[in-house]
């Protein structure tokens, strides 16, 4: 089973130890794709116009601090992504303390989406960085539109056979899109947070619960062992680990879209 996370913009504040080898990162064929991008970012970072550096990576001026940390990223300390992400999502997976085979297997199924990377694995050294996936670069141009001409063939062959669950945020997911055979053993999943009303229950998507069931989703798939090759083994292994599981019609050559219905964090 392949696992697709997104990343978190909550990043550790530095990395422990040596500095970025991006030969060493899985998915060896994007080295070059990950270096031009690189280069990109450490060289508008470092540029002599850090408002027109702020606008181009989407962030506010109160963020300026990330420039700095991106200049210097091609000799900066590394740690493991897993370390890295710390947002709501990595906090509810809590690596650290998964049973020791349920973290071997993370570090073999889960690969992390990134503007600056493309995907890597939890046990991949990265430093910290700010590079969303909305960027435009010099020389790059926007990352979403780069990383959907580069990801393809890494992904496919990253998948395997096994079926592949997509958490990803839509604009991370629109860097590659299973297609034919292989999408019919994609699962992606939409948390919605019910709630009554006086008119009856209400479903809608709330950020955090979304992040930290998505967490705790792969977290509890992880320790029961769950090993899946079709999409429908997927979506049982989800009930048998009793979340309320609702799927939608799919075409032929689309992956299954479920909703994931939670009441409470």
């Amino acid at each position: 089973m392949l696992i697709l996370l997104p990343p978190s913009e909550g990043k550790a504040d530095a990395g422990t130890g040596r500095r970025l080898d991006l030969g060493r990162l899985y998915l060896p064929e994007l080295t070059d794709a990950r270096a031009r991008v690189l280069a990109a970012l450490v060289e508008l970072s470092a540029g002599p116009d850090p408002t027109a550096a702020l606008d181009a990576l989407g962030l506010t001026p109160g963020l300026a601090g990330e420039l700095r940390r991106n200049a210097r990223l091609e000799r900066a300390a590394t740690a493991e992504a897993g370390r890295i992400y710390t947002g709501v999502l990595y906090e509810a997976l809590d690596l650290a303390t998964l049973p020791e085979p349920a973290r071997r297997a993370a570090r073999r199924s889960v690969l992390i989406s990134s503007g600056l990377w493309g995907a890597v694995r939890l046990a991949d050294r990265i430093p910290p960085y700010r590079c969303p996936i909305g960027a435009r670069l010099p020389g790059v141009g926007a990352l979403s539109a780069y990383w959907r001409g580069e990801l393809a063939p890494a992904m496919e062959s990253a998948a395997g056979g096994g079926a592949v669950l997509d958490l990803r945020s839509g604009a991370y997911a629109a860097t590659w899109t299973p297609r034919g055979e292989l999408a019919e053993r994609t699962v992606t999943v939409r948390v919605l947070h019910e709630r009554d009303t006086p008119d009856g229950p209400v479903r809608s998507v709330v950020s955090h619960f979304n992040k930290a069931t998505k967490g705790r989703l792969v977290r509890d798939l992880l320790t029961a062992g769950a090993r899946p090759r079709r999409a429908g083994e997927l979506v049982a292994a989800l009930r048998d680990l009793k979340y309320p599981v609702v799927e939608h019609p799919t075409a032929a050559g689309r992956p299954r879209a479920v909703d994931v219905v939670v009441t409470q964090l």
